[in-house]
């Protein structure tokens, strides 16, 4: 049975979930919330499997409640739900660690199947929001494409791909391996192949120390 917690300020829509959710045998409805700090407080004591979370919400936005969420709850699958494709929700909910997304107006079948399949590990991004994210990765590369300062990588004996640095730079923005899989259309094993690669040429095995190293390689008016 999986335990859902369903977080939007719209009563409607809150409801409607509740509604088309709980007709499914395996599924659980353990609260409905209409804010961020609601659902914090009612996940720290229903423990849900799953948050479906609004993200523009009074009081606390659902960004923010799925961070704190994630941080003070480890292992909870938080879906952000949303109307729209807007980029820097996209960008902010994924590197604050959102599992991916739900368009609210999704078929039921699809939103039942998106739950299930988040369960098992999958990053959920629907076509609308995977195009939007990928042409501001693709804006944010470009715009950083020679933030790596030349010479100071030529001084410490380092060269990165292409590819690396793409890597690279959302390992800086906070992501984690399976959001730069989804962020990059690559397969999580091979992220951590070659972020594998990142760490031997850095001759190093700890990912905040690599970060830090590697901020200190980007020119200082980059960020």
């Amino acid at each position: 049975m999986i335990s859902i917690l369903i977080v939007d300020d719209q009563r409607l829509l809150r409801e409607g979930l509740q509604t088309i959710l709980q007709s499914e045998e395996n599924l659980n409805i353990v609260g409905l919330c209409e804010n961020g700090m609601e659902a914090l407080e009612k996940a720290k004591e229903r423990r849900p499997d799953v948050v479906l979370m609004d993200i523009k919400m009074p009081i606390m936005d659902g960004i923010e409640a799925m961070k704190r969420i994630k941080r003070e709850i480890p292992g909870t699958i938080v879906l952000m739900l949303t109307t729209f494709a807007e980029d820097r929700f996209i960008v902010d909910a994924m590197a604050g660690g959102a599992d991916g997304f739900l368009l609210k107006d999704m078929p039921s079948k699809t939103i039942v199947r998106t739950i299930h399949d988040a369960m098992n590990g999958g990053v959920m991004l629907p076509a609308p929001i995977a195009s939007k994210l990928a042409a501001k990765l693709s804006v944010l590369s470009d715009g950083r494409a020679d933030a790596f300062d030349e010479n100071k990588l030529k001084a410490n004996g380092y060269a990165f791909t292409e590819r690396e640095r793409k890597i690279i730079m959302l390992m800086i923005d906070g992501y984690n391996n399976r959001q730069i899989s989804s962020s990059l259309f690559m397969s999580e094993g091979t992220v951590r192949n070659y972020i594998s690669v990142i760490y031997n040429k850095l001759g190093i095995n700890d990912r905040q120390a690599a970060i830090a190293i590697l901020r200190g390689l980007l020119l200082e008016d980059a960020y």
